[in-house]
């Protein structure tokens, strides 16, 4: 009888922490579907793939020429960007709202040869966004240079040491014309693939991701950063890099360029 009566108590207590354990299963899994949610809610979608709602030409009041929804992407159709006797620029905008402190992620491609980029607190009035504003940059490192003569360009900046080579500071995932992305830990899909960029911006530390991979970090308007912006390519731009809040751009380079899931959330 006591075997009996031990066994029945061994049970119980057995039952009861399998029930307590699933109730806290149960409970941790329901708080991190709550945090995926509330983590989703904080995103904001500059491009749902439906919709230009809000993208603009720099300096414009409507979307340039060229840049169209296709198969849920935004992209820059180079023979659409030429039809029409366009004389504005066609660099674009999301100008619904300016943004200080955030987290931007978006996915883009581009073809062979083909440069792009990525600005943020950009401000208009000025000849373009390069003029004001940092870009990360979206480029072919591996075959741009062969298809374009890089000479004149690069010895302008004093890059006099295989000036037809695209320079560090000028390839993917670089705060271009400043700092580069580190090449040993960059992954660089090939052209016509898909990547995913991510850039965090807080005054304390400026991130640049590539395909999940963290390739560059840095402090913006530190003495470093003075620096470096006085002794290179915007050591004439009194007004680079300098605005705390601004508008996300996209650069049209020439090229076709493809854009999807483009989404911004405010730290």
């Amino acid at each position: 009888m006591k075997q009996l009566i031990a066994l029945a108590l061994l049970a119980a207590m057995t039952f009861s922490c399998q029930k307590g354990s699933k109730t806290e299963a149960d409970a941790e899994s329901k708080a991190e579907t709550a945090a995926e949610s509330e983590t989703e809610s904080d995103w904001i979608y500059l491009f749902d793939g439906t919709s230009t709602k809000g993208w603009r030409a720099y300096n414009g009041d409507a979307l340039p020429p060229g840049w169209v929804v296709r198969n849920g992407e935004l992209t820059f159709d180079t023979e659409l960007g030429l039809e029409q006797d366009y004389k504005g620029g066609t660099d674009i905008i999301y100008g619904l709202e300016e943004f200080d402190n955030f987290e931007l992620y978006l996915e883009w491609k581009l073809p062979k040869g083909g440069n792009s980029g990525i600005f943020y607190h950009l401000k208009e009035g000025y000849n373009g966004p390069p003029e004001v504003a940092p870009e990360y940059q979206l480029i072919d490192d591996e075959n741009y240079a062969s298809m374009h003569d890089l000479t004149a360009y690069n010895t302008s900046l004093g890059y006099t040491e295989n000036p037809e080579e695209l320079k560090p500071l000028q390839m993917t995932a670089s705060d271009y014309a400043m700092h580069p992305a580190d090449p040993s830990k960059k992954v660089l899909h090939p052209v016509g693939e898909w990547n995913s960029s991510k850039i965090v911006f807080t005054p304390e530390k400026v991130e640049h991701w590539l395909n999940g991979k963290k390739v560059l970090s840095f402090v913006p308007w530190s003495k470093e950063w003075y620096e470096k912006k006085n002794s290179d390519k915007w050591k004439n731009s009194e007004d680079y890099g300098r605005f705390k809040t601004g508008y996300i751009g996209l650069q049209d380079h020439a090229s076709p360029i493809w854009f999807k899931n483009i989404k911004i959330r405010k730290l």
